[in-house]
């Protein structure tokens, strides 16, 4: 009996600095659809290399990321290297942190017909209070042009004429969207196809505050937007103005509250990410100015063991 021809490559970046379990992602990755050709990059170390390789299944090429493709941001060499490697057209790049289901995989392949690039919907499973925290962003960010989640789909043959992106900037994703129109392809946003992700640890999640921050340097108008929430919060904090208070943090409520209704979100999103919104803006708000400082004393931000200066090329 022969196997059906893949339709989609599953392209994950790997790296690990430590010896640990794969676990339920090795599970996941033997769990993906026969049609689906899956294919981990791994920049790990030669013993960790050796060690994932017995670890993951036997179905999944598992190939070690090669000195030429190297970049500052890891996970650029990975994705650029993954893509040459896939055989059909379409091209689904994933975090290890992502999960799939047939249905999802399905959809994207199908909104992928009428675009270059497509940015699914991740939605936190399970959610615990953290995940909650960082959803508010993406319910803001699904009225205001859609989230950034942690996997995309290509077309080869479009991300082809790209000659790759920049491997030294933190948003890698923002990066490779925009290589992609530069390349005359089209992007889409699928609001309605929600991919399941595991949330960070509570010490991840933290380091990520201020780095999620310096992303808005690729965007200099939302980062000059955010560096004004702490200003003008202290000056109606100091002018006593209460009422201006409670009706913005209740327009971010119900902003929020919008995004988690539309395209069906309110069967993926919580509803008390809705009420964290006006939180993580303020938290935004901070962290922009912590990014600021970072960009400016040390050079830019600290990210998987060096310094990145560019958000986004």
């Amino acid at each position: 009996m022969t196997s059906r021809p893949a339709r989609i490559c599953y392209v994950v970046p790997f790296r690990r600095w430590n010896r640990e379990p794969l676990g339920e992602f090795g599970d996941y990755l033997a769990a993906l659809p026969d049609e689906v050709d899956a294919v981990v990059v791994d920049g790990s170390g030669p013993a960790l290399f050796d060690y994932h390789a017995a670890g993951l299944p036997s179905r999944v090429r598992h190939v070690r990321l090669q000195p030429r493709d190297v970049t500052l941001n890891g996970k650029v060499g990975g994705v650029c290297a993954g893509i040459a490697l896939a055989t059909c057209e379409c091209v689904v790049v994933a975090d290890d942190d992502v999960r799939y289901d047939a249905a999802a995989l399905r959809a994207l392949g199908a909104a992928l017909d009428g675009a270059d690039v497509v940015r699914p919907q991740n939605y936190f499973e399970p959610a615990p209070w953290h995940a909650i925290w960082d959803t508010s962003r993406t319910l803001l960010a699904r009225i205001s042009g859609g989230d950034w989640p942690g996997t995309l789909a290509v077309r080869k043959s479009t991300f082809g004429r790209t000659n790759g992106y920049a491997g030294d900037v933190l948003f890698e994703n923002l990066e490779l969207v925009r290589a992609i129109r530069r390349a005359g392809g089209r992007e889409r946003v699928a609001y309605d196809v929600y991919v399941g992700r595991r949330p960070p640890t509570v010490r991840r999640f933290c380091e990520q505050r201020v780095r999620q921050a310096y992303d808005e340097f690729a965007r200099p108008l939302r980062l000059a937007a955010f560096l004004t929430i702490v200003p003008l919060l202290c000056v109606a904090l100091a002018t006593q103005r209460w009422r201006t208070i409670a009706g913005v943090t209740a327009a971010i409520v119900v902003a929020a509250e919008c995004g988690r209704r539309r395209a069906g979100g309110r069967a993926y999103f919580a509803a008390a990410a809705s009420f964290a919104a006006p939180l993580w803006l303020l938290e935004r708000g901070i962290c922009s100015w912590l990014a600021l400082d970072r960009r400016y004393r040390c050079g830019g931000i600290r990210y998987a063991g060096c310094v990145l200066r560019r958000a986004a090329a």
